[in-house]
């Protein structure tokens, strides 16, 4: 019994450490409720310490993964564009700093390289990485939740073709055009502009092409973010691994909306690159085949981190992602 809760019990506690290190030492009201009355933010604190309790309550069974992941992903898309709506609408207090930043992922990549700097968004970006690898594809993205909506029918069993290449290809534009716009001394302007339809065209993706194969394609091979987590997760340790025990059943390949299970990747014993260790395919195995793993630790251990870490961030991500 005392095993059961003591995943929530730790999500509370952090969550609890470090928005109180936020609401002393940080000089902006930075938690909202503290911004509408002094002291609330004590309130607030304890509320989504609770509220992260009880996801990692529900979500340490391995079942209750694929749906409450998805709920949760999704409450913090609508939290975050809820609350840039109504700052555009003049309610400034719901702004965190009261500048407006385009509110799309790619920018996390192609801002920087055409400001020539890194700003908060880079560094919050990496630091996920650098706490559960890939796991901003699968539960801290604020625009990848609408593709998890959008991809969210029947998954087709044939795998996405020439991933690696349009993966590239995208990625590989963006560096260049935003260095383009830079050197050619194109205004913010206008350079947002592209910016806010090159986010356009992922919606489009998302309602063409996500909704139609059941899979993520905007996040998968469209976004350059989801192409640098690819490469960049590797700096964690977590790893997802499968087992010997594999019957090589394919039930697992359906379940995974990031096209990371396909036969090859089975066979080789780990999933693809594009996996985000989201976890949704542990409840599709019967034969518990496919495992967390971090470092020496069992994987029970190696899952029970990464579920502390991922809902601990979500929780305080909740409480503090703004524009």
């Amino acid at each position: 019994m005392l095993k059961k809760f003591s995943l929530p019990l730790a999500v509370a506690l952090f969550t609890i450490f470090i928005l109180s290190f936020v609401q002393i030492k940080v000089e902006r009201p930075m938690l909202m409720a503290e911004r509408f009355m002094e002291g609330a933010g004590w309130i607030e604190i304890l509320l989504i310490a609770a509220y992260g309790a009880f996801v990692a309550y529900k979500m340490q069974d391995k079942k209750n993964v694929p749906v409450w992941r998805r709920r949760i992903w999704f409450l913090f898309a609508v939290v975050f564009f809820g609350q840039l709506a109504l700052g555009l609408a003049g309610q400034t207090i719901f702004l965190m700093t009261g500048k407006l930043h385009l509110p799309i992922p790619m920018m996390i990549l192609g801002g920087p390289v055409y400001r020539g700097d890194i700003g908060f968004m880079t560094i919050l970006f990496l630091s996920t990485i650098v706490l559960t690898g890939p796991a901003w594809c699968s539960h801290l993205c604020y625009f990848g939740a609408f593709d998890s909506v959008a991809s969210s029918g029947k998954t087709r069993r044939e795998p996405l073709k020439n991933k690696l290449a349009l993966k590239s290809t995208i990625i590989l534009l963006v560096i260049v055009a935003a260095i383009i716009l830079r050197f050619s001394g194109v205004s913010v302007v206008y350079a947002t502009i592209i910016a806010g339809l090159f986010g356009i065209a992922g919606i489009a993706v998302m309602i063409f092409f996500s909704r139609r194969s059941g899979r993520m394609v905007h996040c998968v091979i469209y976004c350059p973010i989801g192409t640098l987590v690819n490469v960049l997760k590797f700096a964690n340790p977590f790893r997802m691994t499968i087992t010997s025990t594999c019957t090589l059943c394919m039930r697992c390949t359906p379940a995974c909306k990031y096209d990371a299970l396909e036969p090859e990747h089975i066979r080789n014993g780990k999933p693809g690159i594009s996996c985000t260790l989201c976890g949704d395919c542990l409840a599709s195995c019967r034969d518990n085949s496919i495992e967390y793993r971090f470092l020496w630790m069992n994987t029970g251990n190696a899952r029970w981190l990464f579920l502390f870490l991922t809902i601990s961030a979500h929780a305080v991500f909740l409480a503090l992602a703004r524009i």
